[in-house]
């Protein structure tokens, strides 16, 4: 259910809001809503980043009340069908299909097969590839507070898993966190997580959580540890949000990686508090994987850390991206995927996030390759 948000000191929705349309999927009859991206570089979308405050780094963190949080409005994976990217709405599933909306979903399956190659409409097309270098790692850096399963605690041989709360413990309990912002008039969530940095303040998630249909989102914070309604480790405001700029040009879907760079709470830096993930970049397909995130659309509930794992594949359809078998569902778009991820102390090097299904490939999650692109955009965020 859609909420309005309410009208407080300090407190500036941030942007138009863009129109959604809404289509019947052919198998399910799964409503979706699609994209309808404006040309790029549109006043105020055109540049690389934005500031992401639209009030000081407290009174953004004082609108999330637990309330808020809970009843934040997941923002979906985006969806992807024979015609091209959408976006999954949870909220536009529940209503009555018409017989105008089963019109337009007829003339989108016609499209053309530019349409059809898995972008949006101004976006390059998804078969591109994503530009490929060195290999690159970057190792955890945890801090003494965090909680980790002790060494001789056995191998929990949670793999592969199609989705499951996450009971292991170590480090991914606190980096990974759950992220809120206002989106076209309500409040909404996705998921991300805290890495290694230079200012010890970056987060990752995917680039649909920090901007979508032309917009940057308003009133953005991380909180890492979340569970139904806490924030054991604060509420940290972002001072700047970030995206590839294929993704803000374009929104396209082989580069949905989005970051932020968040204040200090209480004269701390986010990792020295709750420690930071490791990193890889141009490592290559077909890798096991661990997926993590906040689904907050049924099934779930949004109020636990879920995961998967299992070998990924690469996309054979319209994208570049990697592919997992993964039932999780609307708020967890953002979560990260580990390559090298330890059971035991919950640690590995981040090398995707959740970002997009098929519609006609249920229970498959599919998310960006880390590449040259992802490696710039992680460089300038962590310099900010």
């Amino acid at each position: 259910m859609r909420r309005n948000v309410s009208t407080s000191p300090g407190i500036r929705r941030r942007g138009a809001s863009r129109a959604v349309a809404c289509a019947l999927t052919a198998a399910g009859a799964l409503l979706v809503s699609a994209l309808q991206t404006g040309a790029a570089g549109a006043a105020g979308t055109d540049a690389a980043s934005t500031s992401a405050r639209t009030g000081t780094p407290s009174s953004v963190a004082d609108f999330w009340t637990a309330e808020r949080m809970r009843e934040a409005t997941p923002l979906d994976l985006l969806s992807a069908g024979a015609d091209g990217p959408t976006r999954r709405s949870a909220a536009a599933a529940k209503q009555p299909a018409s017989a105008e909306k089963r019109s337009a979903t007829a003339k989108s399956r016609s499209a053309t097969a530019e349409k059809r190659s898995g972008s949006t409409r101004n976006a390059t097309p998804a078969t591109s590839p994503a530009r490929r270098g060195s290999e690159r790692t970057v190792r955890p850096t945890l801090p003494a507070t965090t909680t980790s399963t002790p060494a001789s605690a056995p191998a929990l041989k949670s793999f592969p898993q199609a989705g499951a709360a996450w009971t292991g413990g170590g480090a991914v309990t606190n980096t990974a966190g759950r992220v809120f912002f206002t989106y076209q008039g309500r409040t909404a969530s996705c998921s991300g997580n805290a890495v290694t940095s230079a200012n010890k303040s970056t987060v990752l998630t995917a680039g649909h959580c920090v901007k979508l249909n032309g917009a940057w989102h308003g009133d953005w914070v991380f909180v890492p540890g979340y569970h139904d309604g806490q924030a054991p480790y604060g509420k940290w405001a972002a001072a700047k949000t970030l995206a590839t700029p294929q993704w803000t040009a374009s929104e396209n879907i082989n580069y949905d990686i989005g970051a932020a760079v968040v204040a200090p709470v209480g004269g701390q830096r986010l990792t020295d508090v709750v420690g930071g993930q490791g990193l890889a970049f141009n490592t290559g397909y077909n890798k096991p994987m661990y997926a993590f995130g906040y689904p907050a659309a049924a099934p779930y509930d949004g109020s636990k850390l879920i995961y998967c794992s299992g070998n990924t594949i690469k996309d054979p359809l319209f994208s570049t991206d990697h592919g997992l078998s993964c039932n999780m569902t609307g708020g967890s778009s953002g979560g990260p995927w580990f390559t090298s991820f330890d059971e035991a102390s919950g640690t590995g090097l981040q090398s995707s996030v959740n970002s997009f299904g098929y519609t006609f490939l249920p229970n498959t999650m599919f998310g960006p390759y880390f590449g040259d692109d992802a490696e710039n955009l992680y460089d300038e965020a962590q310099s900010s």
